[in-house]
């Protein structure tokens, strides 16, 4: 069966896309373009009730029958589930990919987003830039002690953590971070983007790499 993902070019949704060619699901990519106002479309809402992307319909959930899921950190983590992969087994590991994951979504995300909000502003605000920017440092900069303790963010295993922050990371350069800076994260960065599957994941869309 075929997963339908509605997604648009983002970091998040860019993120199921690649957990999608991970754990080798065929899928099948429905454009919504939020620069249009196409996420607020009823047929959208009716499986996004918060009018964001990424979402998905699989026809083959729980009991044989269809599922929608929104938020892409649930999606990761119902593929994860689905599949038995990128989700550890052992309850100290699976915690660590929880906490990271979770880290991303409240963090390394949303604050993301607001320094691309003010930075891209005519009229830039001189507070806003200043204070989303030093935050998105400062969350480098937890990144890359972790990282300099381990081989992946949640310890020795990749796992749906990595794949939720790489979104986010890849627009590094959007918001204002050089990774000569983060020696650490330049190194698990470029070691994510060697495998098959991130590489076709990413630019989703026809090949749009925005």
């Amino acid at each position: 069966m075929t997963i339908d993902l509605y997604t648009w070019t983002t970091p998040n949704g860019r993120k199921v896309s690649v957990m999608l060619e991970e754990v080798g699901l065929p899928y099948k990519e429905h454009a919504v373009n939020i620069s249009k106002g196409e996420q607020f479309k009823p047929e959208f809402l009716k499986i996004s009730p918060n009018n964001r992307i990424p979402a998905i319909v699989d026809s083959d959930g729980p009991g044989g029958k269809p599922i929608s899921v929104f938020e892409s950190g649930a999606i990761l983590i119902y593929l994860a589930e689905k599949t038995g992969k990128l989700l550890p087994k052992d309850p100290r590991k699976r915690v660590a990919t929880f906490e990271w994951l979770m880290w991303q979504m409240g963090g390394f995300g949303p604050m993301l987003g607001q320094a691309h909000h003010f930075l891209g502003m005519k009229e830039p605000d001189k507070y806003g830039v200043e204070r989303y920017l030093k935050e998105t440092q400062r969350l480098y900069g937890v990144l890359d002690r972790q990282l300099a303790k381990n081989a992946y963010v949640a310890g020795d295993e990749y796992t749906i953590a990595d794949i939720a922050i790489l979104g986010w990371a890849h627009r590094h350069e959007r918001h204002k971070v050089d990774f000569k800076d983060f020696p650490s994260v330049k190194r698990w960065y470029d070691t994510l983007w060697e495998r098959p599957a991130v590489k076709k994941g990413m630019p989703t869309l026809g090949g749009l790499n925005m």
